[in-house]
């Protein structure tokens, strides 16, 4: 993952954050990790931080969320934010697949599964900082089975080509490399967790997996 690029693309990513069709499903995501008051709720990737008035919302009062992200740029972006600042919110710089903290109650990926070289050893760290009977969630853009989905599915070939550098495979689509990635933290969640689910939104073109890490594994 190049920290330069997203430097250079954290304004952008900033202003895609704040489009109104994104809060429902930020709001989903957050419902996912069975959040209560009190809680401390780590989001791994957390870029501009737009995810984090859902998760302050869930865990307060007393609560605590943790924005961790490798890019300073995108956190200097998030802090630019009054409604993503404030008493029980702290920003980290630091690697997402080696995340320093542990004995958290949930961790949170939105859109970042795909960029990582060995996404499933990412979500093992996840899974490893959570307190047992806590909650593990990964949003991530797919391509869609409906009908109507083929010129949304070529478009989504470039976005990853824009959006998530490195991800393409000899021989391969940067979407087919994109997915494979996504496709292995989801599996690495299913085996990490019980009481899993899994939703869908926006046509199928996004989708939510939550686990719950069972004690003697995390």
């Amino acid at each position: 993952m190049s920290g330069t690029f997203y430097e250079r693309w954290a304004t952008v990513y900033d202003r895609v954050d704040r489009l109104p069709g994104l809060r429902s499903w930020r709001a989903s995501a957050a419902d996912a990790l069975g959040l209560s008051p009190g809680d401390t709720v780590v989001e791994m990737g957390a870029g501009t931080g737009a995810n984090v008035p859902e998760l302050r919302e869930r865990v307060a009062p007393g609560g605590r969320v943790v924005g961790l992200d490798i890019t300073a740029q995108m956190l200097r972006a998030a802090r630019r934010h009054s409604d993503r600042t404030g008493v029980g919110i702290d920003y980290l710089r630091g690697d997402a697949t080696r995340p320093p903290v542990r004995g958290v109650d949930a961790v949170l990926g939105t859109f970042v599964a795909g960029i990582f070289p060995d996404p499933a050893a990412a979500v093992d760290a996840w899974c490893d900082c959570v307190a047992p009977g806590g909650r593990v969630a990964l949003l991530n853009f797919q391509r869609s089975d409906a009908v109507l989905g083929a010129p949304l599915n070529l478009a989504f070939e470039g976005f990853v080509r824009l959006s998530a550098p490195g991800t393409r495979l000899s021989g391969g689509s940067h979407a087919d490399a994109f997915e494979e990635r996504v496709a292995a933290a989801r599996r690495r969640l299913t085996e990490r967790t019980v009481d899993r689910r899994y939703e869908t939104f926006g046509g199928g073109y996004l989708g939510l997996v939550s686990g719950t890490v069972p004690d003697g594994t995390g």
